[in-house]
């Protein structure tokens, strides 16, 4: 394993981060403190508490898992998009690195920005509403895979990508509304039967589900099913970029 490679990458990738610390710091408390004002005020003076747990509080998981997808996809397709737009695709490729270090050095950076985003989000958080972890290494747990696995969707995202556009359509018309419809802001059991039984079919469902539960000790899903769904998800982004450095689609063209 050619630990320098992937260290280069990965300090590459985070310089960039770091040079906009503070835009990256200070949007997520932004949003997050209107998403508490929106639905926190608005909505929760309307819904006092859900299966015990203040509405503030119950809410606080999905706004956690809502940042931490978007951007794990976002840094990372745009991470290996860059390469690719500007030709150094190909000293990447021509070095005597394995795909496998390039997706640790991509891969390890956009989960590094989505960990930090979340626990700026959690801390913000902290300061609104009383929040309980029952679970913390579950909560770790989760929050991990999370990142990771959205950091390789992103990845395939943003090889996939033939200009900027693309590179924002699938997060903005799939991943996005399957986040929101995923139970973020509410319980699957407050859905009529019929729904609930259709929003079984959102992936994005058991994530969340098996997040809060590790706030919380609730899951509208077994979580033992939560944590094999993230793991088969983990394995298939894992399967299709090996596919892809193996027939070299989109990447050698």
């Amino acid at each position: 394993m050619n630990w320098t490679a992937i260290g280069a990458i990965y300090r590459f990738e985070m310089a960039r981060f770091f040079r906009t610390l503070m835009q990256s710091f200070i949007s997520p408390v932004i949003s997050t403190s209107l998403y508490f004002v929106v639905f926190g005020a608005a909505i929760g003076s309307r819904i006092d508490q859900v299966e015990g747990v203040s509405y503030g509080a119950f809410i606080v998981p999905g706004l956690i898992m809502l940042s931490v997808i978007t951007q794990a996809i976002s840094n990372a397709s745009f991470g290996i998009y860059f390469p690719k737009f500007i030709g150094t695709m190909y000293e990447l490729l021509s070095a005597p690195i394995s795909f496998l270090e390039i997706v640790l050095g991509f891969v390890g950076a956009a989960a590094t920005k989505a960990l930090f985003i979340g626990v700026v989000i959690l801390g913000t958080a902290a300061l609104f509403v009383d929040v309980t972890i029952q679970h913390p290494v579950a909560m770790v747990a989760f929050l991990l895979l999370t990142c990771t696995s959205f950091a390789l969707l992103g990845f395939i995202i943003g090889i996939w990508a033939g200009n900027f556009e693309q590179l924002q359509l699938v997060p903005l018309l799939v991943v996005t509304p399957l986040i929101f419809l995923g139970g973020a802001f509410y319980s699957i059991s407050m859905l009529p039967e019929i729904w609930q039984t259709v929003a079984l079919f959102n992936p994005v469902v058991y994530l969340i589900s098996g997040f809060r539960w590790s706030f919380y000790g609730l899951a509208d899903v077994p979580v033992g099913l939560s944590l094999l769904a993230i793991a088969a998800f983990t394995a298939l982004c894992l399967g299709v970029i090996w596919w892809i450095f193996r027939t070299g689609w989109r990447i050698r063209a």
